[in-house]
């Protein structure tokens, strides 16, 4: 099956940061989690897998928690796996 790549961004403050990526993390399907600063410049990459094991982002949890005390606003960007819609073809 075929699937396509979706993006959505999310703008938050510091305090909301890590919440609200652990609420997109829940939805899953994720792909991979950016994390931007007020500019747009990149200050964290999150690549995820199925096979992710909550034990292995506490590292990142840590390094978000940080981030989050730099700044005040930033933008989440998820990279969603979507299946491919499948083309109906009407019979001739």
């Amino acid at each position: 099956m075929d699937e396509h790549v979706r993006y959505e961004e999310f703008k938050v403050d510091g305090d909301r940061l890590i919440a609200k990526i652990k609420e997109i993390l829940h939805e899953g399907n994720i792909r991979r989690i950016i994390v931007k600063n007020e500019k747009g410049e990149t200050l964290s990459e999150i690549p995820l897998t199925i096979g992710a094991v909550a034990a292995l982002l506490i590292p990142v949890w840590a390094a978000l928690g940080a981030i989050a005390a730099l700044a005040a606003n930033f933008t989440i960007v998820v990279e969603k796996s979507v299946p491919a819609q499948t083309e109906e073809h009407t019979p001739q």
